[in-house]
């Protein structure tokens, strides 16, 4: 790789992962009005350093780009406390039954803190990283895992790969679901808007790691038969200490 392909993929792997961790805060809490003024500043979604192409990606930021322009320019409280509502039934009471965590959508049984969240909880001890209080937020909830990846491509060594294996893995096996679950049942078009341009983003950026590392996205089947593996090989683990990835070392 020449040096001037090395500083492109250095850039392109920072405006991903700020793309990242602007979805993962979007996620991570209901917007209040400075966010909303703040997304307008940024013409948001249009400013994402990826541009997405594919018509799934088109149709997303055409639908987060008219729920940002249909709210009031300021806000009043019953705007906020509508948002707040759709964003306490999808991501704290699973009102929709739309979890933002990956066991329950992976389990047969539909539970939290399964096989997922200790194999997603690997991951970031590979990196020395750790959930805050994976009690009240799982190691797999959507917020770390999108983190996660931000951090990823932060390392310097093949970091493109290693994201697309974690994406492989984890996040990719259900945010389609998720996110079709919540445009059908939320109440907002701000939150349908989100869930959607989060799924087609991952989606179209996996099909650029491929595209760029030369290494095809696998079949469904072979991670399937991946994750089997590495389930069968878990072992229970203790609760770890409070960390949030991307913010520093593990204690």
């Amino acid at each position: 790789m020449t040096p001037r392909q090395s500083e492109t993929l250095r850039l392109f792997c920072e405006h991903v992962a700020e793309d990242l961790e602007l979805l993962a805060a979007l996620h991570d809490r209901e917007p209040d009005a400075s966010t909303l003024e703040g997304l307008r500043k940024l013409d948001f979604p249009g400013d994402l350093g990826l541009h997405l192409t594919g018509e799934k990606g088109r149709h997303a930021l055409q639908l987060m780009t008219q729920a940002l322009a249909a709210l009031p320019k300021q806000p009043e409280k019953n705007d906020l406390d509508e948002l707040a509502a759709d964003y306490a039934n999808i991501y704290l009471n699973h009102g929709i039954q739309a979890s933002p965590e990956e066991s329950v959508w992976l389990d047969d049984d539909h539970l939290i803190c399964q096989d997922s969240m200790f194999q997603v909880r690997s991951w970031l001890e590979r990196y020395g990283l750790q959930a805050e209080n994976w009690r009240i937020r799982p190691d797999d909830h959507l917020v770390y895992q999108l983190k996660f990846i931000a951090h990823l491509l932060s390392q310097k060594e093949e970091p493109l790969e290693e994201a697309g294996h974690f994406m492989d893995e984890h996040l990719l096996r259900w945010i389609g679901d998720f996110s079709q679950r919540v445009v059908q049942r939320c109440d907002t078009p701000y939150f349908a808007g989100l869930a959607l341009l989060t799924d087609a983003y991952c989606d179209e950026l996996r099909d650029l790691i491929a595209s760029i590392t030369g290494q095809p996205r696998p079949l469904p089947e072979e991670i399937e038969e991946r994750m089997n593996n590495k389930a069968a090989n878990q072992q229970p683990e203790e609760a770890p200490q409070a960390y949030v990835p991307g913010m520093g070392p593990a204690v």
